[in-house]
């Protein structure tokens, strides 16, 4: 099953040029999708029409075969997650206590947490490994346990599509690493954009290219990161072999 659908997506600014332009891409159920691309080539306003925080100016988007834009925001929240590269502002809040937001799109308004919904946060807040922190001040936490409370709250939506937006910008290696697998063994559909391309190898499924606001490869890391393409879309060489252990791409830039 398709969980994200997207068909001849373009998108511009008001007044500029177009930004996005042509734009296929679909995640399947329980793939793990991968956006690369130098800056400037799109990856982070895709992301932004994926998750309903910009209108697309032509194309369609599908949810579990749904038109997004014939949707309310609500109807989207419950069945979209976004975790973006900022942290929110955190009013004093608890592990616990941002983790349960991910309960909001599934509460009406003057709905409290029930027993389920602790229940909830207790698994999630278990699956992302901080059941000992959750009494602990958001704010206090480094830069690794942030964004894995942030996963909670995304799993505490129980959603059927997983967006991220560089999760791993801000963390060392070994955040890097525990971050994508947790959340490669959570089975989600997911998307997430990339910077470092040896990552996107190790973890993703399929990839898609950006440059220049257009898909200008998709498919597998191993079809997809060749030196040729490499050179044409980053403007550097690159040497692509196999890594020794896991047999997925390994790229090593030449400077």
């Amino acid at each position: 099953m398709q969980r994200l659908q997207i068909r001849d997506l373009a998108w511009s600014p008001q007044g500029e040029r177009p930004l996005l332009q042509d734009i296929e891409l679909a995640v399947g159920d329980g793939e793990m999708v991968g956006l690369i691309g130098p800056n400037g080539s799109g990856k982070t306003s895709l992301l932004r029409c994926a998750y309903r925080y910009q209108r697309p100016d032509q194309g369609s988007i599908e949810v579990d075969g749904d038109a997004l834009w014939g949707r309310s925001p609500r109807w989207c929240a419950q069945r979209v997650a976004v975790v973006l590269q900022e942290f929110p502002e955190d009013f004093g809040l608890t592990v616990a206590e941002i983790a349960a937001m991910g309960r909001t799109p599934h509460k009406g308004l003057f709905d409290g947490h029930d027993q389920a919904d602790h229940a909830l946060v207790e698994q999630a807040l278990a699956q992302v490994g901080l059941t000992d922190l959750k009494r602990q001040a958001f704010a206090s936490l480094s830069g690794g346990e942030k964004q894995r409370v942030l996963l909670a709250r995304a799993l505490v939506q129980q959603p059927t599509l997983l967006l991220l937006d560089e999760p791993t910008n801000h963390l060392d290696p070994r955040y890097q690493l525990q971050l994508l697998r947790l959340i490669k063994a959570l089975g989600l559909a997911t998307l997430a954009s990339f910077h470092d391309l040896n990552l996107a190898a190790a973890f993703c499924d399929r990839l898609y290219v950006l440059d220049h606001g257009r898909v200008v490869a998709a498919g597998t890391p191993a079809a997809v990161l060749t030196e040729a393409l490499l050179a044409e879309v980053y403007g550097l060489q690159a040497l692509v072999d196999s890594h020794p252990l896991a047999g997925h791409p390994r790229i090593t830039w030449i400077v």
